[in-house]
């Protein structure tokens, strides 16, 4: 597998995670607009990649035992440490916030479906 995609496809797939979680902690701030003391949060990339670089390594790969097994899927949660960002809710700084990771996030996508098709390609040489 490895073999395959590299590490672009984690990369890639962490990003979406990130994005995703930065895209919900924005429309929370979006949505509590007029809650009175609410303070907005916000994810920082930097503070999550320090973070991501600094964990220990997980736990030992899973390995295919058999040829009929399937391909072992992570499936662990993702949690990205969010801060406060100020004292009030602007809806312009939100607003720019969720159209910049929106954007982002597409672009991530796009490089995800760029890599699946590079893949295809070079599958469909082969025949």
């Amino acid at each position: 597998m490895q073999a395959l995609f590299g590490k672009t496809i984690g990369l890639l797939s962490g990003m979406l995670d990130y994005r995703a979680a930065r895209h919900k902690v924005i429309v929370s701030n979006i949505a509590n607009l007029d809650t009175p003391g609410f303070k907005p949060q916000d994810i920082t990339f930097t503070a999550s990649l320090a973070e991501a670089v600094s964990s220990p390594p997980a736990a030992p790969p899973l390995m295919m035992t058999n040829k009929n097994h399937l391909t072992p899927v992570s499936g662990k949660e993702v949690n990205f440490p969010i801060h406060q960002t100020g004292d009030k809710v602007e809806i312009d700084r939100e607003m720019t916030n969720l159209a910049e990771n929106n954007l982002m996030y597409n672009l991530t996508v796009e490089l995800m479906s760029r890599k699946f098709k590079g893949i295809d390609t070079a599958l469909r040489e082969l025949k």
